[in-house]
């Protein structure tokens, strides 16, 4: 296994993992089970991605042949906002870990903040944003303090090794830390030189939570919905400033943003189903950039923020991040 981050809840968990957000149903037993040959030992999953099952089939097979066991793996889920009510968590955990063909999780995340009607499994699963599966938002009237005190109950029963959040900001998270038995170990985050929230990142090292970032290669995993954000953007693995540290390192532009990420003491979770790039993927922490070179990257934030709602449906109801 390659570095680690020390959670606050005691645990160790991999610095590079990979995202299982928009792996293809058809390849990703497939594709989990590469990524574990290849030397992943985290996976970052969600009920939302819609392939706990699929991705649980890989691990399965991996385990089976060999190539691990189950506690040399770290597997992250998270929990959906129409789960949020303190009744439903168990439930949804439950749920994920059936899919998975687990007995525990060592990350549950809550997804997003803001707790949503409850949909049950059996009338839509993975349930989405809207009520009705259209366009109905519809809020659950459940505070974060009921959610969280469900959540660290699945530390008590064994379901969850350790618990977090993610796309939650600062002014949530500080009302949480005053009633929270057990703190957050992690914040999951968009984080990428278009948006690197310092604050936030100022924040988790202040409070001891560990942060993960997701979309890495900013707007990349975004051009297939349309943003028109996005597609104004230059990509960053075409970017002057990342191509010319690439050349200057000997290293791919996408090694370039992930350490920028890593050497930040930061978590990352690409994805790809290339076996070649998932390796230059995974290393993306035996080299280190210079300081300068660091802050230049930084210095590209413009706050541009693409995973939202609101940029994926007309909604006047989750401004989550306002």
């Amino acid at each position: 296994m390659g570095p680690t981050i020390k959670l606050s809840s005691g645990h160790e968990m991999p610095q590079v993992g990979f995202g299982l957000w928009k792996v293809d149903n058809a390849t990703a037993a497939d594709t989990v089970y590469n990524a574990i040959k290849v030397g992943y030992r985290l996976f970052d999953g969600a009920c939302d991605y819609g392939n706990e099952k699929e991705c649980g089939e890989g691990v399965a097979r991996a385990i089976k042949d060999g190539l691990v066991k189950r506690e040399d793996l770290f597997i992250t889920s998270k929990l959906w906002p129409v789960f949020e009510d303190g009744d439903k968590v168990e439930p949804a955990i439950r749920r994920s870990l059936s899919d998975w063909g687990l007995d525990y999780f060592d990350l549950y995340l809550i997804h997003f903040p803001g707790a949503l009607k409850y949909v049950d499994p059996a009338v839509r699963y993975p349930p989405g944003w809207h009520y009705d599966g259209k366009s109905e938002i519809v809020r659950s009237n459940t505070p974060m303090h009921v959610t969280w005190a469900a959540m660290e109950d699945l530390v008590g029963k064994g379901l969850a090794k350790s618990i977090g959040i993610s796309n939650f900001q600062a002014q949530l998270i500080y009302d949480m830390l005053r009633y929270a038995k057990i703190p957050p170990a992690a914040l999951q985050i968009e984080h990428h030189p278009y948006l690197v929230q310092q604050e936030l990142l100022n924040l988790a090292k202040a409070e001891g939570i560990a942060v993960t970032a997701y979309s890495s290669f900013g707007p990349a995993s975004f051009l297939e919905f349309g943003f028109k954000h996005a597609q104004a953007l230059v990509p960053l693995m075409r970017d002057d400033l990342i191509t010319s540290l690439a050349a200057k390192y000997g290293k791919q532009p996408s090694q370039i943003l992930l350490r920028w990420a890593t050497q930040r003491g930061l978590a990352v979770i690409p994805k790809t189903v290339r076996p070649e790039i998932m390796a230059q993927n995974l290393d993306c922490t035996g080299f280190d950039l210079e300081q300068a070179d660091l802050e230049s990257i930084t210095a590209k934030d413009a706050g541009i923020r693409f995973n939202q709602p609101s940029n994926y449906f007309p909604t006047d109801k989750m401004w989550i991040f306002g």
